[in-house]
């Protein structure tokens, strides 16, 4: 009987050696090196994806609000501005409190045309979690309401001036602040119900693409457009507007 060395590790019976298949290898590879061209192509889509024009009839079709005339004597004259703003947003509430005052006055002096497009990409940072919507559902009940400028003013103003707190106001506390800035009884009705607030939705969506276009995919806002190129300047105060008006520099 032989002997076995202590610690030496049992036989194991019948055991045949077998040569690491490199079918797994090959395989793991072959997920490797698709991935890495899904990656690599994805890149590329992203790098040569172009961008289509700023389309100006889908502005002028999707503003919430439209002030100025677009038949002024001298129209060729009239810069016609798009601003795209978010109630919800706090550089917007800023930008309003800068130029708000001067757009209006430029619209009363038939210099300026300006095309508000209310953006609602904000709404799950308002404490309601959809203000942005219902800001811009109120602004459409005014243009649809027939309105008038004076009222939008006030009422666009306000919505911003409640904008930022612990809380925001409901349809029926904005339907409350439309009829202290002069909105008829219709609109009043209009804004409680909410009944443009999906169509407002719908509107700021296709703002937004535009938006999108003129800026390579990028959407921020407040922005402004001329003839589809943003403003430079814009958060500087007002004086891009009188830039706009005398054809001076907008930076």
């Amino acid at each position: 009987m032989s002997k076995k060395t202590p610690g030496a590790p049992k036989e194991v019976a019948n055991y045949q050696p077998r040569v690491t298949s490199s079918r797994s290898t090959y395989v793991m590879i072959g997920v490797a090196v698709a991935v890495a061209a899904l990656i690599i192509g994805g890149l590329v889509w992203n790098n040569t994806r172009s961008y289509p024009p700023v389309d100006d009839k889908v502005l002028a079709e999707n503003a919430a609000f439209i002030v100025g005339d677009a038949n002024v004597q001298d129209s060729a004259k009239v810069v016609t501005v798009d601003v795209f703003e978010d109630f919800t947003c706090p550089a917007c509430k800023q930008f309003e409190g800068q130029s708000g005052a001067a757009l209006a006055a430029a619209v009363q002096a038939g210099q300026m045309r300006v095309r508000y497009h209310l953006l609602t990409f904000m709404d799950e940072k308002s404490p309601s979690g959809d203000y942005s919507s219902r800001g811009a559902g109120a602004i459409l009940c005014l243009a649809r309401g027939g309105d008038s400028v004076q009222v939008f003013n006030r009422l666009h103003a306000e919505l911003f001036a409640k904008a930022g707190g612990d809380s925001d106001p409901d349809n029926a506390a904005i339907a409350v602040m439309a009829a202290q800035a002069g909105a008829s009884e219709a609109t009043q009705k209009c804004i409680a119900d909410g009944a443009q607030v999906d169509a407002a939705k719908k509107m700021a969506d296709a703002s937004r693409t535009q938006l999108a276009n003129s800026n390579e995919g990028k959407v921020a806002t407040p922005t402004v457009l001329v003839a589809g190129e943003a403003v430079e300047g814009i958060m500087d105060g007002d004086a891009w507007i009188a830039n706009l008006i005398t054809g001076g520099p907008s930076n």
